[in-house]
């Protein structure tokens, strides 16, 4: 078996391969690379419901490392039922292909469906915490309004976000990025601020 039917052959096996394939339109055997391939294009999914989809114009596999180094990268995030809930782009990435996990690297942009963008320049997909996040300063604009922050984590679908040292605002909303519309985003922006989040309790009546 050659080095370029092994290396499709470790994709296929590893990176959902029966979902949407990798497909290499041109191939060609880099200097260090095991594999290059051209348009790679794959999907990831659980329990038979597709999770993502991940494009990128060109992809150098490495056998022994189990990375895929890409450039020119697009993922499309889905919700359950099917739905596109995020679609996020960079210069670069590396994809963990025992693991499925992405990081993007480079004038990284996360669009939703509403109009929400998110910019930053490093982002992070845990696919098995089921988590993005980024270490590096980003910005947010929104119809609703614009801000930034140090940092933040979110699920793929940015509804549920924490951010450090957050920065702006959205009319009626306080601070809200991308997707971030229900009370319990809400509250964990609180906290990092150092605000309590408001909560409904009932006192309890005297006896």
């Amino acid at each position: 078996m050659t080095r370029r039917l092994a290396a499709v052959l470790l994709l296929c096996g590893l990176s959902a391969c029966g979902q949407r394939g990798i497909v290499p339109k041109q191939a060609a055997i880099g200097d260090s690379a095991d594999q290059v391939m051209s348009k790679m294009q794959t999907s990831i999914a659980d329990n038979d419901v597709r999770v993502l989809d991940l494009l990128a114009d060109t992809a150098r596999v490495y056998q022994a490392r189990q990375v895929a180094d890409l450039e020119t990268v697009q993922v499309i995030f889905y919700d359950k039922s099917g739905n596109k809930t995020s679609t996020v782009t960079s210069k670069t990435g590396s994809y963990a292909i025992r693991d499925k996990s992405l990081d993007l690297r480079g004038n990284v942009v996360a669009v939703t469906p509403s109009g929400k963008i998110l910019h930053t320049e490093h982002l992070v997909y845990d696919r098995i915490a089921n988590q993005v996040r980024s270490d590096v300063p980003f910005s947010f604009t929104a119809p609703e309004g614009n801000g930034s922050g140090k940092s933040f984590e979110s699920d793929p679908d940015f509804k549920n976000i924490i951010t450090v040292r957050p920065k702006g605002g959205m009319k009626g909303k306080g601070f809200v990025l991308p997707g971030q519309d229900d009370p319990k985003s809400a509250a964990a922006n609180a906290s990092t601020k150092g605000i309590p989040a408001k909560t409904d309790q009932k006192k309890a009546a005297p006896r």
